[in-house]
């Protein structure tokens, strides 16, 4: 299992998608949200993705398709 933290800056397009709900949901991955800020505007969020590195991999290829900014934080593998 391996851990990635990651921050999601959204602009006025994004802000009313449920990307978040889309990660849990179409990924193996579990979503931990660990401080967000969403307004009608701009949305902010730093999540940690929990999951097998493929999975983990998919989401984060999937959320760079949606025009939104992801910068990885911090990557952990454990055994």
């Amino acid at each position: 299992m391996a851990n990635v933290d990651i921050t999601i800056t959204a602009g006025k397009t994004h802000v009313g998608e449920p990307w978040i709900w889309r990660l849990s949901r179409e990924f193996n991955v579990k979503v931990s949200i660990k401080k967000a800020t969403i307004d009608s505007d701009f949305a902010f969020a730093q999540v940690e993705l929990e999951g097998p590195v493929e999975e983990i991999q998919r989401a984060t290829a999937w959320l760079m398709t949606t025009g939104m900014h992801i910068e990885a934080q911090q990557r952990a593998v454990g055994a």
